[in-house]
């Protein structure tokens, strides 16, 4: 047997915009109704109240979520942002003699030039500005798999109760990628949230964190 509230409930998760009409208040319940049901091969005559019902159900269970919105915005309003242009994202392997990379990241540092390492499972991902992508180049050429360049480097200062407030980062990228914005890394560290984008995103970007 079909479990209509469950299948109405799953439609609307995977739908990110109805889900986001639906939590401001914005949608017509009997549109919506018909819309599912098309969408789902679900008889109308059979099975309009029982979506019905559960579009509404899920309403309120979400309804919450527009308070820890609220939240997030408020944390986002009073966020400061940097840019930095002129940064690359270097993909190494993960067998290099480590102790020269950090080499350079020392000296990197020193110059305050920007410099992050990404160690994961599989390999190492190196962010550096054009200043220090040759000596990388220069000591892991025969290591590199593959390498991204001028880039922007975007990073979001925000007030410390970014700490404790979940779905910052995940409105983040819903609203960066509704948008078509396409983020190659990112990073945080403590109230710092850094994007790698294109250059040409810029602009955009920036319109979009004018909360």
């Amino acid at each position: 047997m079909v479990n209509v509230t469950n299948l109405t409930e799953k439609y609307i998760a995977e739908h990110p915009f109805v889900k986001d009409c639906l939590k401001r208040g914005l949608i017509n319940y009997s549109s919506l109704t018909r819309q599912i049901c098309l969408e789902l091969n679900l008889s109308e005559e059979d099975n309009f109240d029982a979506v019905l019902i559960a579009c509404r159900r899920f309403y309120r269970k979400i309804k919450a979520e527009a308070t820890i919105e609220k939240k997030i915005l408020d944390i986002l309003r009073n966020s400061k942002i940097e840019v930095k242009n002129k940064i690359n994202a270097i993909v190494l392997e993960k067998d290099i003699i480590f102790s020269n990379l950090l080499g350079i990241e020392k000296e990197a540092k020193k110059l305050l030039e920007t410099f992050h390492i990404i160690e994961g499972a599989s390999a190492i991902t190196v962010i550096a500005s054009d200043e220090f992508y040759k000596k990388i180049k220069g000591v892991f050429k025969n290591k590199i798999i593959k390498e991204n360049r001028d880039l922007v480097e975007v990073t979001l200062k925000s007030p410390k109760a970014i700490e404790t407030t979940s779905g910052v980062i995940s409105y983040l990228y819903s609203l960066l990628g509704e948008n078509n914005i396409n983020v190659f890394e990112t990073l945080s560290c403590w109230i710092d949230t850094i994007f790698l984008i294109e250059e040409k995103d810029l602009s955009k970007v920036m319109e979009l964190l004018r909360f």
